[in-house]
């Protein structure tokens, strides 16, 4: 794609994903000897907080990437989801089973809960190729991965902070 330098020493280009075959538009400054440092992509480049436990983080990020097709990226969110329940330490019976038990030990709020249990129903449909209704939404699995990525940032992330809060580590 045509690229463009500025009289004030950023540079532009336009390159098309790979992935979803839209417009990607990146801004760069150049540095000394002609490097061109990247400042800023848009649209904004959507990244999973490296608190989250490897196995739950790698699935988050999968489902990140997979956003263009919704039945993969519902599934992931959903393993997400059951990865960060894994890794409180609730790993005896089923998603279902895993979920109720985080509800009942004050792990997730009732609320939470049930939007856990949205998730996984989800996650379920394209999963077992459900008759009635198969596949996901673009919107639904926006939903899903929206909501591993708050779970992350509740049992994960924020006690992380907290933790290290005043010693410059934040």
């Amino acid at each position: 794609m045509p690229r463009a330098e500025t009289a004030y020493g950023h540079n532009w280009a336009v390159y098309k994903c790979t992935s979803c075959r839209l417009l990607v538009l990146a801004q760069s400054r150049l540095g000394n000897q002609g490097t061109k440092e990247l400042e800023k992509v848009y649209p904004d480049v959507e990244s999973v907080e490296e608190d989250i436990p490897e196995r739950a983080r790698n699935y988050l990020t999968q489902a990140v990437g997979s956003i263009h097709a919704p039945d993969g990226a519902a599934m992931l969110a959903g393993s997400a989801v059951d990865a960060m329940l894994k890794a409180k330490g609730l790993t005896e019976g089923t998603v279902y089973n895993r979920i109720d038990q985080a509800v009942q030990q004050h792990i997730l709020t009732q609320e939470m809960g049930a939007w856990a249990h949205d998730v996984r129903l989800g996650s379920n449909r394209p999963r077992h190729a459900d008759q009635d209704d198969p596949h996901v939404t673009p919107q639904e699995a926006r939903q899903a991965i929206e909501f591993a990525k708050t779970l992350g940032t509740v049992l994960f992330v924020l006690p992380n902070r907290i933790a290290n809060r005043g010693n410059g580590n934040s």
